[in-house]
């Protein structure tokens, strides 16, 4: 309920109306997309969602276990260069500051994160409550 009342207010606060003459919100798209970055639809949980937002500082060289997530994760690199390797697919991608990943669900992947400066991601699970987002692959 706190995340729909944040959202309202945000979009009153970015409204013309409401900006004065002094400084004006800026509003800038980062992503608008339907499919994962393995083309897969996006679909929701339908029992008891859960929304859930951490943050990850990966230091540079180092590499993720391989793992897949039941359930969509979407990640927003806010510092340092981070790969993404799908295993399934043999796809890989590298994300800088200010780009948007949405990661395949139930796929196997890896992240490395390749430069020099320490990856910090802000990252969003949407998870039926209780579930854990995150398999290690064995």
């Amino acid at each position: 309920m706190r995340l729909i009342f944040a959202a309202v207010a945000l979009m009153a606060l970015s409204s013309p109306l409401q900006a004065d003459d002094a400084g004006k919100i800026v509003v800038r798209p980062v992503l608008s997309a339907t499919e994962t970055s393995s083309g897969q639809p996006i679909v929701l949980p339908k029992n008891n969602p859960l929304v859930l937002v951490s943050t990850y500082e990966i230091p540079p060289g180092m590499v993720l276990p391989k793992h897949k997530h039941p359930y969509p994760r979407y990640g927003y690199v806010l510092a340092g260069t981070l790969k993404v390797t799908n295993l399934d697919t043999g796809r890989s991608d590298d994300f800088k500051p200010g780009d948007f990943i949405l990661e395949a669900v139930d796929q196997w992947h890896q992240g490395e994160s390749t430069g020099t400066e320490t990856v910090k991601l802000l990252v969003i699970d949407m998870v039926e409550n209780g579930a854990n987002n995150t398999v290690l692959f064995k």
